[in-house]
């Protein structure tokens, strides 16, 4: 059956059901036939159509265009029948009438009776004229819009005593719930209209008298009802209006349905325009609101904020001219909320939306600010973001109004850009390694996929893949940048740039929100069509008029820092963007255009010409860092030469310019600190065949700047101890003395003493006064991520840092002291500056500290901490003095390695290859160490131990094999070689070489806190996981077995005498990586070497200290469980164990009472047959029994294998001594318990010796032959308590009788 066309059916649905009817050959029900058309002759059709044509004259051939009607719908076509064989001529002539029809049907109306009256002759014209005053008199009905005319004709009724006609039909639906009414004589329900003849009177008045008699004859309960009914059937509208008239039945009229006016807040008058409408519900908000909320409650409330961003107390009453309060939930309460803000920023009104997004966008600079840590709960940052503030702005961004686009700008860029972020940044560019930045990329978190599992990987989706099905919110959500970059956000910028041309704040806030997403995807930003061109063109221009005012109006066509500093942030992610800023964009004659003349030349506001002065040099500086834009160097010589010397002028301290005078400064000296090291590569690239070209500038073009900048050295020196110039001074010393480090380091030769003169005793005193309270190692709650970080925004987390101490604080030692630091190791001078007490001081609260891994700013104090030891490394040897703390020096490189972040790698390399397997850092093993730990060790055991008595020994060949230990380390860590390589060009300035000053996602240390473990885990990796531990000693990979024993001798250094620098890993972690040692090889710990330091390594770990510990219910890193790793021990030691004591040690050290009863189950349930060769006797065991026999064992399950085990023989004193005491304890204390709850319901079989032992169980005693002591007869305790338990009356009794 061919189905109707739906509405809802496309146009190849259309099709379909076509072809689907021409192919089932069933005949249409419609036959088209084609009218021939005479104009054009055709004949044909006429001929073959019979039918009568009837030709009017003067009918068009077309049909006049009609405005379609509404189809009509007849109630009657349902009810009609129609038969199928029924012939549609017939049908058409039963129902077709003809006129004489409806002619005979027509009836006269008798009109001799109506009255015929004629219009009155008057003077009046017609239609009368309506005055005001007659039209104010006219009140329109209550709830209805009336027209003139219709007060007019109702005014008139009224006049004339007649009712109005918009009351009649509403009196008659209150008619029988108003008793005031049913009183009236006549009918009020059946008016009589309609009704034909003279006697409609009698009939309306017949119907009345009819429902009066059946109202008199129905019961009270049968009206109530009837009238229950009734209002069921009404609407809610009509029942209002029947309340209304029920009010105000006692008055003669019905008046609107108002509030009484003496409930109003005001008496409306006649004269006020729009007040004949009253609306009670609107006129309540010129009430006085109430009276805020007491200072007294503790109830929280929702936050509310003014036009300015400021939370207001809810306590806090304002006035209302403020424009604060509104129509809200809160009335009484002023400000906005974050709800009503979103709420107004969707507002038809312009000035609303624009409000709302400026509030905005001050809430969220306040919020960043950390101005709400103290007063609201949560995040107001992550709040917004939940709530969909990133489409509200980006939706804002396409606004045609220009105010609205230019608030949802600024609250952007409030929401991306962080000032104090900015400010820490630039403030470091000067330091050692100071151009160098992290990208601000959230944390990489791996994705679970559920519909890729199982699935063969040529099947599973790619990550391009997996990302494009993302929806713009899911990619936000992770990350806020990329989900704008998605929404398309870079063209909308670019267009406002290019098109709209707005103000310059707009300007300056677009430039901001393109430098923070240049810190995350430079690529973006440089690949987004038209955009670096309009920033050049527009905001970097060649030439430039001079403005007509000193503000002027618009930012285009005029030199803008921050276009600038977009440049150098760009350039910083590589050198091949640099290379594209400096030749396609142009930015290297902006260079010289820019910086050729001094900054009162450039015809800008002198706060402008000197930030982008400095921003050009510090541009300048990120290209020289590659090599780049060294021949500007040769051309502006001169230019650079006379801004060093006019800049020690003298300066008044509260001038406004002098802190951009000082970065300017800073600016040209890290830019010369640039060019000194590309000099230095000169000649090495010269001489080599494949190396890059070499640069533009030489050694011979730097070395003349030398003296002069010594000179400048000199005198800033001298000015430290005036106070007016010491604290500008002290911001460019540092700088000063990078460059000197920068140009010897490249001389590569000895300086004499002479040149150290330079440096006065006022600085080295300064070295000295490192205050901890300033660094972020000492103090790592400084580096905690304040309450409105977010993963999917990160942030540097500076908030306060430029203005108070800190870091990267104005008054921050750090920059002095590491700039001297790195000239001091450059010119490898003894210095006792490092043994003074403030320096080991310093060092000491390092070795202890605990600081938060991944904070930015603890990349310059690890330079510091890498230039003292490096200091430290030239000075142990030569002087005596110093050498008198080579082991605190040794321990803080130690906890320095798993600090060190990515970009850091080649530090991490040279404190590994000099100092860290340094026997000249590690005194102990030199001067008696050995026999020291182990007298010690001897001294904390009662008893004395095999294993203990070669852990001098073992020491002494751990110091002599060093070397040998540095070399295994260094080669596990081959694959960090190109990291390492990298890292050393940046290091050591190597600038052709240099591919980016962007250092590596800020993802967490570059070296795991188990690196001492690494060769046991690589071992694991490479050979146990694969094969499951089933391979011997000859089958695993070259020089495992020394490998491995290199590792264990350096954790037993560290273990016995720099036990502190192990802290960061928990005892559990050590053990799960001891247990490679066991999972790795079926016999790798049976070697004589391997096993002798395994054992002291576990004797060390069973330390009371350490197994105190000790948490196995905690998983270690890499780990699921510790009880999956249990499992695979207890299956290796099944395997392939031959009943060794370590390995058996290591299998009982998890049984102890406190873990989990878990690993116990394990082995009593699924392994029983392994406690034939658990042989461990009690005196090999180095971990007090006390712990496996107390508390008492409380699982009933694990008793039960208990007592099955002893019953069955499979475990016995022959066996497993310690396992047997441990069983033997508990189901002795659970039977003999004192406890009525505890019962065994089982009577034991046990005979002879196991009988002994359960009922005579005494304590255990490891000196005892047995393992543990018992009675010499049963005492009468237990007796009485087990013949309760058997239910007997004595047991020398019973069998008497």
């Amino acid at each position: 059956m061919i189905r109707r066309p739906k509405p809802t059916d496309s146009e190849a649905d259309l099709l379909q059901e076509q072809e689907r009817f021409l192919a089932s050959g069933t005949p249409s029900t419609v036959n088209v036939v084609r009218r021939p058309d005479k104009r054009s002759g055709d004949s044909e059709g006429a001929q073959g159509d019979q039918r009568d044509v009837v030709t009017i004259q003067d009918l068009p051939d077309e049909l006049p265009t009609l405005t379609p009607a509404p189809s009509k719908k007849s109630r009657l076509k349902v009810e009609r029948v129609r038969f199928e064989d029924e012939d549609p001529e017939e049908r058409l002539d039963r129902h077709d009438t003809h006129i004489s029809a409806v002619l005979s049907k027509i009836i006269e109306r008798d009109t001799s009776t109506t009255p015929v009256s004629l219009p009155a002759f008057t003077g009046l014209a017609f239609p009368k004229v309506s005055h005001r005053p007659e039209m104010e008199s006219m009140v329109p009905a209550a709830g209805e819009k009336r027209s003139i005319f219709a007060r007019q004709i109702a005014a008139q009724r009224l006049k004339e005593g007649k009712t109005p006609l918009y009351f009649l039909g509403k009196l008659a639906h209150v008619s029988l719930f108003l008793p005031g009414f049913s009183a009236m004589a006549g009918p009020r329900l059946v008016s009589g209209q309609g009704l034909g003849g003279s006697d409609s009177t009698v009939e309306t008045l017949k119907i009345h008298q009819e429902n009066q008699g059946k109202l008199q004859a129905m019961s009270k309960g049968e009206i109530l009802e009837e009238q229950k009914r009734l209002l069921g059937q009404l609407g809610r509208h009509m029942l209002l209006f029947e309340d209304c008239v029920a009010k105000y039945r006692s008055n003669d009229a019905l008046p609107p349905c108002i509030s009484p006016e003496e409930d109003l807040p005001v008496k409306p008058q006649k004269e006020w325009v729009h007040m004949d409408k009253l609306e009670p519900e609107k006129l309540e908000w010129i009430r006085d609101l109430p009276a805020p909320r007491r200072k007294g409650t503790k109830q929280a409330m929702q936050a509310r904020f003014d036009f300015a961003g400021t939370l207001i107390p809810p306590t806090e009453d304002l006035p209302t001219h403020l424009g604060l309060h509104h129509h809200g939930e809160e009335p009484e309460l002023a400000g906005y909320s974050l709800q009503e803000l979103f709420l107004l920023s969707r507002s038809q009104v312009i000035q609303q939306r624009s409000l709302a997004l400026n509030t905005l966008a001050h809430i969220l600079t306040k919020a960043r600010a950390g101005e709400f840590a103290a007063a609201l709960r949560g995040s107001v940052v992550s709040t917004l973001l939940d709530a969909g503030l990133l489409f509200l702005l980006r939706f804002s961004l396409d606004d045609n109004v220009e105010g609205v686009m230019s608030a949802a700008v600024h609250a952007l860029r409030a929401l991306l850009v962080s000032s104090d972020d900015e400010d820490c940044l630039d403030s470091t560019l000067s330091w050692f390694h100071g151009l160098a930045s992290f990208p601000l990329l959230p944390t990489a978190q791996e994705e679970e996929d559920e519909e890729d599992e199982g699935l063969p990987e040529v099947m599973r989706e790619t990550a391009q893949e997996k990302e494009e099905k993302k929806t713009d919110h899911d990619v936000a959500r992770k990350d806020v940048v990329k989900g704008l970059l998605r929404m398309k956000l870079l063209p909308r910028l670019r267009y406002i740039l290019e098109v709209i041309r707005p103000s310059p704040r707009v300007v300056q806030d677009v430039l901001g929100v393109l430098i923070r997403i240049a810190r995350h995807s430079s690529s973006a930003v440089l690949d987004c069509p038209r955009l670096m061109e309009t920033v050049m063109l527009e905001f970097l221009p060649c030439s430039w008029t001079v403005p007509a005012s000193p503000t002027p109006q618009s930012a285009y066509g005029l030199p803008v820092a921050n276009a600038m500093k977009l440049l150098r942030v760009l350039a910083t992610t590589g050198r091949h963007a640099c290379a594209r800023l400096l030749n396609s964009l142009g930015a290297r004659e902006r260079l010289s255009r820019l910086l050729a003349p001094e900054p009162s030349e450039l015809l800008l506001e002198p706060e402008e010409a000197l930030r982008v002065s400095t921003e050009a040099y510090r541009l300048w500086a990120v290209a020289a860092s590659y090599g780049q834009a060294c021949n500007l160097y040769t051309d502006l010589y001169p230019i650079l030469v006379r801004v060093l010397q006019s800049a020690h002028r003298p300066w008044r301290p509260s001038d406004p310019l002098l802190p951009l005078e000082l970065h300017r400064l800073q600016a040209l000296l890290t830019l010369l600190t640039q060019v000194t090291h590309t000099a230095g590569c000169h000649q090495e690239l010269s001489q080599g065949a494949e190396c890059p070209p070499p640069p533009l500038v030489t050694w011979g073009h730097v070395t003349g700047l030398q003296p002069t900048m010594l000179g400048l050295l000199k005198g800033c020196v001298r000015t430290l101890g005036e106070p007016v110039q010491r604290e500008s001074t002290l911001r460019l010393v540092p700088a000063y003395l990078v460059y000197m480090g920068a140009f010897y380091f490249q001389l590569s030769i000895q300086v004499t003493d002479d040149t150290l003169g330079v440096y006065s005793l006022s600085v080295v005193i300064y070295l000295c006064c490192v205050p901890r309270c300033s660094s972020a190692v000492c103090n790592p709650q400084s580096c905690c991520p304040g309450p409105e970080t977010i993963p999917s925004l990160p942030g540097l987390h500076c908030a306060g840092w430029t203005s108070a101490g800190g870091v990267p604080g104005p008054n921050s030692p750090f920059p002095l002291i590491t700039s001297l630091c790195y000239l001091l190791d450059t010119l490898t001078s003894i210095h006792r500056g490092l043994v003074r007490k403030a320096v080991l001081g310093y060092l000491r609260g390092c070795a202890q500290a605990k600081p938060t891994l991944s904070h930015w700013v603890l990349r310059h104090e690890h330079h510091l901490l890498y230039l003292l030891l490096r200091l430290a490394c030239r000075l142990v040897p030569t002087d005596p003095e110093v050498a008198k703390h080579a082991a605190l020096f040794h321990h803080v490189s130690l906890v320095m390695l798993p600090w060190l972040l990515p970009g850091s790698e080649y530090l991490a390399h040279e404190l590994m290859a000099t100092m860290v397997f340094n026997k000249d850092f590690i005194p102990e093993g030199q001067i008696g160490g050995p026999e020291a730990a182990e007298m010690s060790e001897l001294q904390l055991q009662e008893r004395s131990s095999p294993p203990l008595q070669t852990l001098g020994p073992l020491l002494r060949e751990a110091c002599v094999q060093l070397p040998s230990v540095r070399g295994c380390y260094l080669s596990h860590l081959a694959h960090m070689e190109p990291s390492v390589l990298s890292s050393r060009d940046f290091h050591l300035g190597r600038t052709p070489w240099l591919n980016t000053q962007l250092l590596p996602e800020l993802s967490g240390p570059s070296l795991p806190s188990d690196w001492p473990f690494l060769p046991l885990v690589s071992l694991y990796e490479r050979a146990g996981a694969p094969d499951g531990g089933g391979l011997q000693v000859e089958s695993l990979p070259a020089g495992a077995v020394q490998s491995v024993t290199h590792c264990l001798q350096w954790l037993l250094l560290l273990e016995v005498w720099r036990e502190d620098a192990l802290r960061v890993v928990l005892p559990v972690a050590k053990l799960a990586r001891l247990a490679c040692i066991f999972l790795c090889s079926s016999d790798l710990f049976m070697e004589r070497p391997v096993q002798r330091l395994t054992w002291a390594l576990f004797r060390l770990l069973t330390r009371p200290s350490q197994l105190e510990a000790l948490d196995l219910n905690s998983p270690p890193t890499g780990l699921a469980s510790f009880n999956d790793l249990y499992s695979a021990l207890v299956g290796q030691f099944e395997a392939v164990s031959f009943g060794d004591p370590l390995f058996g040690c290591v299998i009982l050290l998890p049984l102890q009472r406190r873990f989990s009863v878990t690993m116990r189950l394990t082995l009593f349930g699924e392994h029983v047959g392994l406690l034939r060769s658990l042989g461990v006797t009690l005196e090999q065991l180095a971990i007090p029994m006390e712990r496996f026999t107390s508390p008492p064992e409380d699982s009933l399950p694990l008793l039960r294998l208990y007592f099955r085990a002893l019953v069955t023989g499979t475990l016995r004193l022959c066996w497993c001594p310690v396992l047997y005491v441990v069983a033997l304890s508990h189901l002795n204390t659970f039977i003999f318990s004192q406890d009525a709850a505890s019962q065994v319901q089982s009577t034991s079989q046990a005979q002879g010796v196991l009988r002994s032992h359960l009922l005579l169980f005494r304590l255990p005693q490891k000196d005892a032959e047995l393992g543990f002591n018992t009675y010499d007869q049963l005492p009468p305790i237990r007796q009485r308590r087990l013949e309760s338990v058997l239910g007997t009356q004595g047991m020398s009794d019973s069998k008497g009788e």
